[in-house]
């Protein structure tokens, strides 16, 4: 659910002649993440005040048991936004580095359309295509 804020952002129009990664591009992918962070801090908070409001011992083993098991699920949820956010950050470092849409691999533009599919994508589809190929021929 946190993931579709960013995308209620309205897709980057370059205007012609516009240079790649020009201010307002970067302008636009940092309010992007932005929003997206702000809106993976507040579910991250609201889970925890959830859990701390939700703190019940139950008498009966099943019902503890159901208890534990959506804690457990939650808390792997969160720990998942957590990285999220990491990664968001790295990002926005990237975009105060001036770095940001250039792939890691290869150094060529990654696209807007790419980074409007995927704001934190650090690589050109070329090279995550292969990377994904490389990393199912080790998994066999």
């Amino acid at each position: 659910m946190a993931e579709e804020i960013y995308r209620h952002f309205k897709p980057y129009e370059p205007k012609k002649g516009e240079q790649y990664m020009s201010a307002k591009q970067l302008a636009h992918f940092r309010s992007i993440l932005e929003a997206w962070k702000q809106d993976l801090q507040s579910d991250i908070e609201r889970t925890v005040h959830t859990m701390q409001d939700e703190a019940t011992s139950f008498a009966d083993p099943n019902d503890r048991a159901s208890q534990e098991s959506d804690i457990a699920l939650e808390l792997r949820n969160r720990d998942r936004e957590r990285k999220l956010v990491k990664k968001i950050d790295q990002t926005l470092a990237r975009i105060d580095a001036e770095d940001y849409g250039y792939c890691d691999s290869c150094g060529v533009e990654i696209g807007l359309k790419r980074l409007e599919a995927r704001p934190t994508a650090t690589q050109c589809i070329d090279c995550k295509t292969l990377d994904e190929i490389r990393e199912r021929q080790v998994a066999r």
